[in-house]
């Protein structure tokens, strides 16, 4: 198995994580809801490449409104949620390995906006769910492992 079929499972079993925010975020069925990520790299960085042409996709699909914001320092980080957050974005993708408590809180000002993050800590509130890099179980075997993942 090759390292972009693991990170595209990783990344697809994350993006489905973040599907059961929405129950807590008024969409209309017929909208396309509005997503907007923070990368601290260039979109071209082999992870965040993995989530932009998900998100592409999805877009060009017709399922979503895209934007996003790339090369952000952890010191605007903060900045940028607060600014997606006022546009009106229903979600938005990042990472804030850095940045934990100023992340934490933007989520508890904006509770009609849903985050998707990735965190070395767990979820919080009804609308801020996380991905760890790795996205294991590693509290669960080998063999939950195998069955999640399709890892031999």
């Amino acid at each position: 198995m090759t390292l972009t079929h693991q990170i595209s499972r990783r990344l697809a079993i994350a993006l489905v994580a973040s599907a059961g925010l929405f129950s807590s975020v008024s969409v209309a069925a017929a909208d396309k809801i509005k997503v907007a990520a923070i990368y601290t790299l260039p979109v071209e960085q082999q992870w965040i490449s993995r989530i932009h042409k998900a998100l592409n996709t999805a877009a060009d699909r017709g399922d979503i409104e895209y934007t996003y914001s790339e090369n952000v320092a952890n010191t605007d980080y903060e900045r940028v949620m607060r600014e997606y957050a006022e546009q009106g974005q229903q979600l938005i993708v990042g990472e804030v390995f850095g940045l934990e408590r100023a992340a934490r809180k933007v989520a508890k000002d904006y509770q009609n906006t849903a985050f998707l993050m990735g965190s070395s800590f767990g979820g919080v509130g009804p609308n801020f769910a996380v991905f760890d890099n790795w996205i294991l179980c590693h509290t669960r075997s080998e063999s939950f492992n195998a069955r999640i993942y399709g890892w031999r």
